[in-house]
């Protein structure tokens, strides 16, 4: 039997022994998991998850490859992946490139062969925690010692946001959508150039005066990894845009509509991430089930003092799941309607921004 060569230390001093794939550096990130069976090639490129370590909770890992086209970022910026199972021969007629290879590129570590079982469990137990991930020969007081003294990064926003503005053209324009890259999915923008919506996606610290000058239909206010606290350019964007332009916000983008009307955030124990999660509208009464990969949370309580009112509800532990401000025209979900691989439940919220742009522009003709 092949000898470990890379382990996982946790904060709590528990290791995990295993065998390395992808990159072979060391880092420190924040530890989190995934249930979803499907998509490890959109969770590893899915900007959210910069600074973070995934835990696939499914057990195969990399088994029908990379494609090129299922990229949700150019640049992936995960920080490691840690599974049960890695399968470096690809069966896909699509593939082409390994997990691994596209990991050693990209300077993203791995770890397989460890109990993710085990792990998930702790996570769920005892909730996210920093984990080094490393070669076997760093001693467990070595490790330690690294962990206490790191401080996670606050700038991830910045990190994987788009430096200069770019235009993603519909193949028929109908609406021009400005959209405030956080760490932006490409499935989104494919979502809406679908539906007729050419995009412009502007850097995370654009001013306010650059996007009335172009006089977008509406604005879109994208998801992305770490605390909305932590962008307060954002925040101050959106107090500015609110009631001008049509806007709809996804994951940290729902956040940030929150604080910006004056709602607060908090960090959940271990976060929502996986593919399978249960969302009521309590609008239509209809169940959606969800793709979501999330840290924080809008406070319901706090909601009370704002204009907003809650139109989604998570079932499992009844977290707030969407927003709206009817009189700004203003919606937000915390979960991903644009999900890649799926589930497609979602897909209507896309429709109900597309609606409130083009009802603004009637508005504005009479």
């Amino acid at each position: 039997m092949e000898k470990w060569n890379k382990k996982l230390i946790l904060e709590d001093g528990s290791q995990y022994y295993g065998y390395s794939f992808g990159s072979q550096e060391e880092k420190i990130t924040e530890l989190v998991f995934n249930t979803a069976p499907v998509g490890y090639q959109e969770i590893l490129s899915d900007p959210s998850y910069t600074y973070q370590t995934v835990v696939m909770a499914y057990p195969l890992i990399g088994n029908y490859g990379i494609t090129k086209e299922d990229f949700e970022t150019k640049q992936p910026s995960i920080g490691g992946l840690a599974v049960r199972d890695y399968n470096d021969i690809p069966s896909n007629f699509r593939s082409a490139a390994t997990l691994d290879e596209v990991m050693k590129q990209y300077h993203i570590p791995g770890i397989y062969g460890i109990d993710t079982r085990k792990l998930v469990r702790k996570i769920r137990d005892f909730g996210s925690c920093k984990a080094l991930l490393t070669d076997t020969e760093t001693s467990l007081e070595e490790g330690l010692k690294k962990l206490a003294g790191y401080e996670l990064p606050k700038d991830a926003v910045e990190k994987v946001s788009s430096k200069e503005i770019r235009y993603c053209a519909a193949k028929q324009e109908n609406y021009l959508v400005a959209a405030i890259d956080c760490g932006i999915k490409e499935n989104i923008i494919r979502s809406l150039n679908a539906r007729g919506c050419s995009v412009m996606v502007y850097p995370w610290n654009v001013s306010y005066e650059e996007i009335q000058k172009q006089n977008p239909d509406g604005v879109f206010l994208s998801n992305g990894p770490g605390n909305p606290k932590d962008v307060k350019p954002v925040l101050e964007l959106v107090r500015k845009l609110r009631g001008k332009f049509p806007m709809f916000g996804i994951c940290l983008g729902h956040q940030m509509i929150a604080l910006a009307y004056g709602a607060g955030t908090y960090k959940l124990k271990f976060g929502h991430r996986g593919g399978n999660h249960p969302v009521k509208n309590l609008k239509t009464g209809k169940i959606e089930i969800t793709s979501q990969n999330h840290s924080y949370a809008v406070d319901s309580a706090s909601l009370k003092n704002t204009n907003l009112e809650l139109t989604h509800i998570n079932l499992l532990d009844h977290t707030v799941e969407g927003l709206e401000c009817r009189k700004d025209k203003v919606f937000s979900v915390q979960y991903h309607p644009e999900s890649a691989p799926g589930p497609q439940d979602s897909g209507y919220l896309f429709d109900q921004f597309i609606q409130m742009m083009e009802e603004n522009k009637h508005g504005k003709a009479n």
